[in-house]
């Protein structure tokens, strides 16, 4: 896996730390609990984008583009890191937004994200849940294209076989560090959506025969769905690096998506309890869309045994603790605290 042979650039924070986490762990009373902090990539905040960034912004320049589209929903953290990385290239960055919630809270339609989307200089524009983003993108790129400008479209989450990269590239920063200080990895959990993380750590772990499953924890999809998602673009990616496909196999995709909810970006009692135990016993920050109902399905699973006492459980902090600033009636806090 000589991913040197593929364009990237290099402004995430990397290594990411990995730590362990006893407080939760004696709380919980399972597994040994540790987490591997992508929240701290850099960039804007951090998250996992981050690390798709660093290949698909390279794989822009290669293509000469001056103007960055992507889409998301309203509190994308992708949208955000991706319009800091076009702020630090030096490129135009337009970013359609998707009112997948019907919310009016000021909050959540300019906060968090939307702020600092703002703040890196993007341009966005809206569109009602439902819209066909990707047309919408295309149109938006093509418009662009008669104003004489090299439009690069970067998907849903950075999740194509370029951006999936970035999550190769993490499994291996992940089993150097396990291997450094002989600490032998049971379970790799962790929030999954638009499958590029999980596609690339998938492929990672395999391709390396680290003997480590990954268990994704749905925040959007049912299960058939996302698994399936995951699954292909795994094989996409394999190919792309020129690897045998079946390198995955269909049983190594897991995802868990019994912690949804009522829906994508919905809070939850559990995702809220989740936050505030990571929150209060270990002084890190989830958000509420995506590690937080991640971590909120560990828990879960936790107390119903399915991870055992005495193993090794990571938990990937994807990122996105901006977004609790576009929730901020989900926590029951008083607002004079």
């Amino acid at each position: 896996m000589h991913l040197s042979r593929f364009p990237r650039l290099h402004f995430a924070h990397l290594p990411t730390p990995l730590e362990p986490m006893p407080r939760l762990s004696e709380a919980l009373g399972g597994p040994n609990l540790w987490i591997k902090r992508d929240d701290c990539t850099g960039l804007s905040t951090g998250g996992n984008k981050t690390r798709k960034l660093e290949f698909l912004m390279a794989d822009a320049q290669q293509n000469k583009a001056d103007t960055i589209i992507t889409q998301g929903a309203t509190q994308s953290n992708h949208a955000r890191q991706t319009t800091a990385a076009a702020a630090k290239l030096g490129m135009e960055c337009h970013v359609l937004l998707e009112e997948q919630i019907d919310s009016q809270d000021d909050s959540y339609v300019y906060g968090g994200n939307v702020l600092l989307d703002r703040l890196h200089g993007s341009t966005i524009s809206r569109r009602p849940g439902g819209s066909d983003m990707d047309a919408a993108m295309e149109e938006l790129a093509q418009q662009l294209r008669d104003d004489g400008k090299t439009p690069y479209i970067i998907p849903s989450g950075g999740s194509n076989e370029i951006g999936a990269l970035g999550y190769v590239n993490a499994a291996i920063e992940l089993m150097t560090q396990a291997n450094d200080r002989s600490l032998r990895i049971d379970h790799l959990v962790h929030a999954t959506s638009s499958a590029g993380t999980q596609a690339g750590l998938v492929l990672g772990m395999e391709g390396m025969n680290s003997g480590i499953p990954v268990y994704g924890v749905g925040v959007n999809l049912p299960k058939a769905k996302q698994e399936e998602k995951v699954y292909n673009l795994a094989q996409r990616t394999a190919e792309f690096m020129g690897l045998n496909p079946d390198i995955v196999q269909r049983e190594k995709v897991v995802a868990n998506c019994d912690y949804v909810g009522e829906g994508y970006g919905l809070p939850t009692d559990s995702m809220v309890e989740a936050v505030k135990l990571m929150a209060q016993y270990e002084g890190i920050l989830l958000d509420p869309v995506y590690t937080g109902k991640g971590f909120a399905g560990l828990v879960d699973l936790i107390r119903k045994g399915h991870f055992k006492k005495g193993e090794n459980v990571v938990f990937l902090h994807t990122g996105g603790s901006v977004a609790l600033f576009g929730y901020p009636n989900a926590f029951g806090l008083p607002a004079n605290v």
